[in-house]
C-alpha cells in the first residue's frame, strides 16, 4: 500500500511540476551552473531538473538520516547517468543556526520537518486517516531526532560559491528561516523557489507576507504562483530584480 501511495502522489505532481519546469524553460537558459536544492527527499529535484536543463554544478540538502540513505542510494544512479555535473549532497538542516535542532519525521517523509506538528489540528486529523489507510498504521507517529542545522550563508561562503541560478526550499514550514540564513549571500542567487503552507498543521512563526516582504526588500520579485493539488500548500517563484 505504501508503493501505491507513492504512485498515486508522483501521477498527481506530475503535471503541475511540469508546469514549473515550463517557466524555468522560458525563464532561465537551458544551461546553468548552480541549482541549490533544500530539502532533496529522495532526489525528485536533482533528477526532474537535470532530465530537463544541463547544471554543472548541484548542491543538495537533506536533513532527515533514513531519507538521507534513499537519497545517496538514488544519487548512485543519477550519477551514472549524468556523469558530467558535479553533485554533492549533505546530511544536515538548513535554517538561521549553527547548532543541533530537534527534527520531527512522519511515516510520510515529505512532511518532516524542524517546526512542531500539530497534532489536534483538523488538517492533521484528515491526514492521518488517509495515511494509516496507505501506511496501514493506526497512527501517524512522529519521531524525534537531533539533526545539526547550518546557515547557508556560512555554506556559499566557505566554498566560495559567487552565483546560484536557484535555490529551491522544499522544508515543511520552515522555509523563512531557511532565507533569513543566508544573510548577505541572498544577493547571488538569481531565482528562489519555495513552498508555503497554509494548513494549520504546522506550527510556524511566520506568514507568507513575512517572506514576501523579506524577499522584496532583498531586491526579489514575485514572479510566479501555482497551488499544489490536493493540499493547502503552493509553490512560489522570485526573481532577482535588483
Amino acid at each position: 500500500m505504501k508503493i501505491l501511495f507513492n504512485l498515486i502522489v508522483r501521477l498527481i505532481d506530475f503535471f503541475y511540476k511540469k508546469k514549473i519546469t515550463n517557466f524555468f524553460k522560458k525563464n532561465l537558459k537551458e544551461k546553468f551552473i548552480v541549482l541549490f536544492d533544500v530539502g532533496a527527499h529522495n532526489g525528485e529535484t536533482i533528477l526532474d531538473f537535470l532530465n530537463h536543463f544541463s547544471v554543472k554544478n548541484i548542491y543538495s540538502f537533506e536533513a532527515s538520516k533514513q531519507t538521507f540513505n534513499n537519497l545517496e542510494k538514488s544519487l548512485t544512479k543519477i550519477k551514472e547517468k549524468f556523469k558530467l555535473v558535479n553533485i554533492e549532497i549533505f546530511n544536515f538542516g538548513v535554517g538561521n543556526s549553527n547548532k543541533e535542532k530537534i527534527f520531527y519525521e512522519l511515516p510520510d517523509s515529505n512532511s518532516s520537518t524542524f517546526n512542531i506538528i500539530d497534532q489536534n489540528s483538523s488538517y492533521f486529523k484528515r491526514k492521518n486517516k488517509i495515511l494509516s489507510f496507505f501506511f496501514l498504521n493506526k497512527q501517524n507517529t512522529i519521531n524525534q531526532s537531533k539533526v545539526l542545522q547550518i546557515k547557508l550563508g556560512d555554506f556559499i561562503k566557505e566554498k566560495k560559491i559567487d552565483h546560484i541560478d536557484i535555490l529551491k526550499i522544499d522544508t515543511e514550514g520552515y522555509e523563512f528561516e531557511v532565507l533569513k540564513g543566508l544573510e548577505q549571500e541572498i544577493k547571488k542567487i538569481k531565482f528562489i523557489y519555495f513552498e508555503h503552507h497554509y494548513d494549520n498543521m504546522i506550527k510556524k512563526n511566520y506568514k507568507y507576507s513575512d517572506i514576501h516582504h523579506y524577499l522584496k526588500i532583498n531586491g526579489f520579485q514575485k514572479v510566479y504562483k501555482i497551488k499544489m493539488p490536493l493540499r493547502k500548500s503552493f509553490d512560489y517563484i522570485y526573481k532577482k530584480t535588483i
